[in-house]
């Protein structure tokens, strides 16, 4: 039988582990709401300038740079109905000019940086780590230094005034981060699934589409969201490739709006800067889940 001071022994770290859980029991629900409370001021703090601008839509032109006051002394709804026509072309024609371009960036970028990405995860060829490694090399190039050699080779090609100098490429698998994207989310997959569908049937392409794609929703996901917002908010391109208004996407929209003497209708131009975040926001809240998925199963085995 076990002593009265071997039992104290065995008894006190069960107290001890009883004061510390209680201890803990009292001690956490303050901290999580420490913590809950620096990450909502942190969170204001960078919604601030969103909040600004969507307010600073309803103010008239004359209250805008007057206070930094979100809530709006007097709502002005006119901004919207008046830069709606305010161009020569009505708004909604440089929106479907926009979502036409992010949209077939999107179908380049996951078809073309997909096979891509399939080809040197899973694929066993010559030259494979060589030419991987050259293709990662390219990330660290400035676009400034392909840009004149570009613009000659459109230029020769006859492609300016068009949407090709802008869309070709993403069907040629030229943006490397997502092709790495991808690849290290397939390495993530089991060689055994590739090896069960060869010995159904399927050849290179049927494992790819009916295998690897389905499993990597998740990072085709990702590229397809970062595709959107990338395509949706690019500024140099189109101002370089398109001089026809009809052509204009929304960010050189938006600059029409600024005239050179500096007599710009500030009003109207937050009120489509609002406008023109709408599709951005919704795009990327419908595809959350999935981002959340990725980042879930990422590095599981």
């Amino acid at each position: 039988m076990a002593t009265i001071t071997e039992r104290l022994t065995v008894r006190k770290p069960r107290r001890r582990r009883a004061v510390e859980s209680f201890d803990e029991m009292h001690v956490k629900p303050w901290t999580r709401f420490a913590r809950h409370l620096i990450v909502i001021a942190i969170g204001a703090i960078m919604m601030y300038p969103l909040l600004w601008l969507l307010a600073a839509s309803f103010k008239p032109d004359s209250d805008i740079f007057g206070s930094l006051s979100i809530w709006p002394s007097e709502w002005d709804f006119s901004h919207y109905t008046d830069a709606w026509t305010a161009l020569e072309k009505p708004f909604q024609v440089f929106l479907l000019n926009s979502l036409l371009l992010a949209v077939l960036s999107i179908v380049g970028n996951l078809i073309s940086c997909g096979m891509a990405a399939y080809a040197f995860s899973r694929l066993d060829f010559r030259g494979r780590k060589f030419m991987f490694a050259l293709m990662l090399s390219t990330l660290m190039l400035p676009s400034q230094v392909l840009l004149v050699p570009q613009y000659v080779i459109f230029a020769q090609l006859g492609w300016l005034n068009t949407y090709l100098p802008l869309l070709v490429p993403t069907f040629l698998a030229t943006n490397a981060f997502f092709i790495f994207l991808m690849v290290q989310f397939m390495r993530a997959l089991p060689r055994e699934l590739d090896d069960a569908a060869r010995i159904d049937g399927c050849g290179s392409f049927g494992i790819f589409f009916r295998i690897i794609v389905p499993l990597c929703m998740p990072a085709f996901a990702t590229t397809a969201i970062f595709t959107f917002i990338g395509s949706w908010n690019e500024f140099f391109g189109p101002l370089l490739y398109l001089t026809n208004q009809d052509l204009y996407t929304v960010p050189l929209a938006l600059k029409q709006f600024m005239n050179t003497e500096g007599q710009s209708s500030w009003g109207q131009i937050f009120a489509m800067s609002v406008v023109s975040l709408a599709p951005v926001v919704g795009f990327f809240l419908a595809g959350q889940k999935y981002l959340i998925n990725g980042i879930a199963t990422t590095g599981l085995k």
